[in-house]
């Protein structure tokens, strides 16, 4: 299997606090990945030193060469959409779309005529005056129109409303999305992308907990509820936060549970992480 991005050894402190811990991660082509990971987990310092815009130590490289071999050809196979936005509110839209467009080698202009034709983004606005939906909207459309192999999301959709965070991923996967192409996505609303995602990173305080395929990972996990009588049989399995509810008791158990009258249910991202990090 082909990888963009191998991670070894990837350390990185601030001050006295330790961010990311002997990170060794391998991102193969054509994935669509979820970063998952609490809030000062350590995700967006990964995003950020993946991009090289952090000092770091271990090594990181991209398309098989060092990222700190590589000079401003990097960001013509990379695009980064931040949880913040970095556009000139100064600017119109299309002078937004003008501008970008001369700053990036892998400018596509059909693809972006094509995208903004189809958008309702009002071209004689100014930024400044945009909605965050609206920001939101046109930075995608800005990294769309560029020919890149990797994509990196960094809560791509905070605080954006429902209606919106589809139209998004709508966008991303019939717009960006094909198996020469790498995504990952870094995001607290896992349900909502849960159904796209092919493998995950789980991350706590700086440490790789997960690293596999979705399919995998279910395999592996499953939660079982069992009559609240099969309780002591059921803690043999050394199971994962249990519940208790009307007479029966739920929880997640790795492998499988070989016992009378149990009903197997296959649990959601979120549940296998919670389970997971718990502890920590």
């Amino acid at each position: 299997m082909e990888h963009y991005i191998n991670v070894k050894n990837l350390t990185k402190n601030y001050k006295n606090v330790t961010a990311l811990q002997n990170v060794d991660l391998d991102i193969p082509k054509g994935r669509i990945i979820g970063l998952m990971g609490k809030n000062g987990a350590g995700k967006s310092t990964l995003l950020k030193c993946i991009l090289g815009l952090l000092r770091y130590e271990g090594e990181i490289s991209m398309f098989d060469k060092s990222i700190r071999e590589w000079k401003h050809e990097l960001y013509g196979r990379v695009a980064f959409i931040p949880d913040v936005s970095g556009l000139d509110p100064r600017l119109t839209v299309k002078q937004t779309i003008d501008f970008t467009a001369t700053v990036n080698d892998s400018w596509n202009w059909d693809k972006s005529e094509r995208l903004f034709a189809q958008s309702d983004l009002p071209c004689d606005q100014k930024v400044a005056t945009l909605s965050k939906g609206m920001k939101t909207k046109l930075y995608l459309l800005l990294t769309l129109s560029k020919d890149v192999d990797v994509l990196l999301l960094d809560e791509p959709t905070l605080g954006l409303d429902i209606v919106f965070r589809k139209e998004f991923y709508d966008l991303l996967l019939g717009e960006f999305y094909d198996e020469s192409k790498t995504v990952i996505i870094s995001t607290h609303q896992v349900a909502e992308v849960e159904n796209i995602l092919q493998d995950v990173i789980f991350i706590d305080k700086g440490s790789v907990l997960v690293n596999e395929s979705v399919d995998a990972l279910k395999d592996r996990w499953h939660i079982y509820e069992v009559p609240q009588d099969q309780e002591e049989t059921l803690m043999q399995y050394n199971p994962k936060v249990v519940t208790k509810t009307l007479g029966h008791v739920r929880a997640l158990v790795e492998g499988k549970v070989d016992i009378s009258d149990s009903k197997k249910i296959i649990p959601s991202l979120a549940e296998i992480f919670i389970a997971l990090t718990q502890g920590n």
